[in-house]
Order: C-alpha cells, then sequence, then structure tokens
C-alpha cells in the first residue's frame, strides 16, 4: 500500500486554515471522495450523511463538503451537531453510502478535521483513503446538472441516536437511583448524553452544556476532569461522566472523586459479561499503552488479552483478526463490537451504568479487583520532518529508563498521530521514580529539537 499524505490515524486533521482544513482542500476532498464512493457503491446508494461537533469552523467546512459532494453526484443529509458514534449510526440505519463527521475530537476548537464511515458504519478502507488521495491530484469536474447532489436535513437523528443508546440498556433496569454528573466537554454530546440518562430515570447535573464554538474542550470534558470531580463532591453525586469534544471517549469519576479510565472500565465491563451473562467473547484487545495492572487483573480471571497498536483502527483491525467484541485504550476510547461498530462513549458509560445496578454497588466497588499501576504521560512538541526518536542519544535513554525498570515497568515513546508531538509514557511502581525516568527522557528529546 502506498504512504498516505494526507489521512492520519483519525481521518485528516489540522488547524483550521491552513492546508489541509481550508474551504478549498475540503471542497475538492468533498468531490473526490464523491468520485470515489461512486465507483465502490455499485449504485447502492448516492446518499453521504454529514456531522459534525460544535466548533465554530464546522459550519464553514460542512458547506464545503456538502458542495464538493454535490459536484461529484452525491447528495448530503445535514445531521447537525452530532457525536461521532451517532453518525456511525446513522450511516448504517439510513444505507447510507458513507459518513463524514466533521471534528477533531480531543483538539482545541482551532483545530478541526474530516473523519469518513464506511457504509457499515466502519473507518474506510485504507485503499478506499488513497484512492480519494489520488483523485485530489485530478481537476475537479462536475457532474451533469441534472445529476447534482441535493441536500437535506435529518429532522430527527438525535431522537433515533438517543432511543439507539437506549436500547443497549437492559429494559428491566433503571437509574432512577442514580445522581450523575455529566461533563459534555461543550461539545457533540451536549444534547444527547443527558437526555438518554434522564429518560433512563437518573438525575442529571450537567456541566459543559453550553456550546458557543470556540469553548469546545477548553478546561472540561475527558482530558480535563477538575469540574467534574469538583462538581461530583460538592453535588454528593454517585459518580461523573465525561465525553471529548466529539463523543467518541468516555472517562469517569466515583463518588470520591477517582478517576475511572478506559483501562478500568474494560475491566468492569468484560467481568461483567464473564460473570453474569457468560456472554464474553474469547478476551480483550488493549494497545501498547494498556496498563499492566488491567493484564493483571484479566489474568485473574483467565481472560486473554492482547495489545494492539495505538488507535482504533489498530484496537478493531486485532478484535475482528481474533474475533473477539471488547476492545479500547486507556483514554477512554473503547469498543463494543456486540453493541455497534465504533468507539462510543455514550454506550459504553451505560455499560458501566448497568454493572452498578445489577451489583447494588457504587462505581468505587467495581474498580476494587483492579490496581492500575502509575503511568507517566509527557508530550514533548517537535516540528520538522526529522523525528527525535531516531536520534542515539534518544534512543540510548529510552533503553536505559527500561533497563532500570526491568520487569516492573515499562516504557513507550512513540509520534502522534494527530498532533506535532512526541508522547512519552513511563509506566511503574514508584511515582516518584517513573516522573524522575520520564523527565530523562523528556529531556534527551527536547535536545534534539532545538
Amino acid at each position: 500500500m502506498n504512504r498516505l499524505i494526507y489521512f492520519g490515524t483519525d481521518g485528516i486533521r489540522g488547524r483550521v486554515g491552513i492546508t489541509p482544513i481550508t474551504p478549498d482542500f475540503v471542497l475538492k476532498l468533498g468531490w473526490a471522495a464523491g468520485k470515489v464512493l461512486s465507483r465502490y457503491s455499485k449504485g447502492r446508494s448516492n446518499q453521504i450523511i454529514i456531522g459534525k461537533d460544535t466548533r465554530i469552523s464546522g459550519y464553514m467546512l460542512e458547506s464545503a463538503l456538502e458542495s464538493g459532494l454535490a459536484a461529484a453526484g452525491l447528495s448530503a443529509a445535514l445531521t447537525g451537531p452530532m457525536p461521532t458514534p451517532a453518525i456511525a449510526y446513522l450511516t448504517r440505519a439510513f444505507r447510507a453510502e458513507a459518513g463524514i463527521v466533521i471534528s477533531a475530537s480531543h483538539n482545541p476548537f482551532y483545530d478541526n478535521g474530516i473523519k469518513f464511515f464506511s457504509v457499515k458504519g466502519t473507518k474506510l478502507d485504507s485503499e478506499v483513503e488513497y484512492s480519494i488521495e489520488t483523485e485530489l491530484n485530478k481537476c475537479l469536474t462536475c457532474v451533469d446538472p441534472k445529476e447534482l447532489g441535493k441536500a437535506s436535513r435529518i429532522v430527527d437523528a438525535a431522537g433515533r441516536y438517543i432511543e439507539f443508546c437506549k436500547g443497549t440498556f437492559p429494559t428491566h433496569l433503571s437509574l432512577r437511583k442514580l445522581k450523575i454528573v455529566v461533563d459534555c466537554a461543550n461539545g457533540a454530546t451536549y444534547q444527547i448524553a443527558p437526555s438518554v440518562f434522564r429518560e433512563l430515570g437518573a438525575k442529571v447535573v450537567t456541566i459543559a452544556c453550553h456550546p458557543n464554538g470556540v469553548n469546545i474542550n477548553k478546561e472540561c470534558g475527558a482530558t480535563n476532569i477538575r469540574q467534574l470531580r469538583a462538581q461530583v463532591l460538592a453535588k454528593k453525586a454517585d459518580l461523573g461522566i465525561a465525553y471529548d469534544g466529539d463523543g467518541d471517549r468516555v472517562i469517569m469519576v466515583d463518588h470520591f472523586g477517582n478517576k475511572v479510565d478506559g483501562d478500568q472500565m474494560l475491566y468492569i465491563i468484560a467481568r461483567e459479561k464473564l460473570y453474569r451473562n457468560k456472554q464474553l467473547t474469547g478476551g480483550i484487545v488493549g494497545t501498547l499503552m494498556s496498563n499492566m495492572g488491567l493484564v493483571s487483573a484479566l489474568k485473574q480471571l483467565n481472560i486473554p488479552f492482547i495489545r494492539a497498536g495505538i488507535g482504533d483502527r489498530c484496537v478493531l483491525a486485532m478484535l475482528k483478526k481474533k474475533g473477539w467484541h471488547i476492545g479500547g485504550e486507556n483514554s477512554g476510547h473503547i469498543v463494543l463490537l456486540d453493541k455497534t461498530t465504533t468507539g462510543d462513549g455514550i454506550i459504553v458509560a451505560l455499560q458501566i451504568l448497568s454493572a452498578m445496578v445489577n451489583n447494588c454497588v457504587s462505581l468505587y466497588e467495581l474498580c476494587n479487583d483492579i490496581c492500575l499501576l502509575p503511568q507517566i504521560l509527557v508530550n514533548v512538541y517537535y516540528s520538522g520532518s526529522d523525528s527525535p526518536l531516531d536520534s542515539d542519544s534518544v534512543k540510548k535513554e529510552a533503553k536505559a529508563v527500561a533497563e532500570e525498570l526491568s520487569e516492573q515497568g515499562r516504557v513507550l515513546l512513540r509520534k502522534s498521530g494527530t498532533e506535532p508531538y512526541i508522547r512519552i509514557m513511563v509506566e511503574g511502581k514508584r511515582y516518584d521514580k517513573i516522573l524522575y525516568l520520564a523527565n530523562r527522557i523528556a529531556s534527551a528529546i527536547r535536545s534534539q529539537t532545538k
């Protein structure tokens, strides 16, 4: 497979106003995608569903995509602000040719991106992405006027998706006894998530549910749970739930204010399936970032575990290869293939809530049997085409740290697939030691970026 230029691990992403996130590029991207998808569709459909998060730039990019698709002869069905997993679901429900999400997930408002879903509600194959990039090199042409695509709006999109989410929660259970604080990151879940939990009976306290186009992910949401912790304690809530800007990630907080991450949620969901319904198929797929504590806890239950590469695409590929159903990342991006086709923060939270209600226990108690090792995550900015990870001095320092940790921990260095950062992860038994070791590696990397 040839190297992709624009498509990264999660679609195309960047700063608004800088190629590729410009109106002219996105217009041509819509056209190129339309041409390619028309060839792959074999006449199934000419409809593309387009959703977006709450960034101010979404309006501009939505119009550009719509125009490009129309020029290629495809029609756009617009949903307005909707979580990324909702577009995956609606694409399947409407038998649309594809779904497109305008979002940069957990990034700041000044970034944006374009994600594609196939007719099956899954990420596009690399082969299709390469075909779209190849089409981008051609001159934009317009179909005959009578074949131009049209634009319409799906007026009941939110209601459809709310009912779909509720359908993954056991019908004999209720959330009536729970008070939940929900942090929607001023993003795409701001109307959806509170409604789902309220309609299932919970008392819901909302924060970061007033998007203005520029406050998405700002000091809130899954990447910053300070407000969520404070509100859970202040309101004496049973738990808190935080989403990222597009709703495919979820992080939770127990009634003591303790963070519950993706590794802990994977364990809770796997154990519940194993013990209650005997419906656990195979094992669990994690990533290179998955905590050693998760591996140990699953081993105690005799549940197989395997690591995939970073990113939901790698997790999904491994799940399909193994024939398993549950996988995810400690960031809170979890895939439950027995429920849906992609990471879905609302559906994941509902499975945790189901375990709480089924067992009449708190979220804190559900986490008792998994003990995570401390992890330090350090991001080092870099620019240019040369990666600091190729430096001999960085390799030497990383090797020295790994040897010092021995079997009591591990180190992982990688380039971010969505931002210009080197990600440093050091894991071990003592927080002070791994902090020191992570900063040693960070210093070595910074010396190569000056």
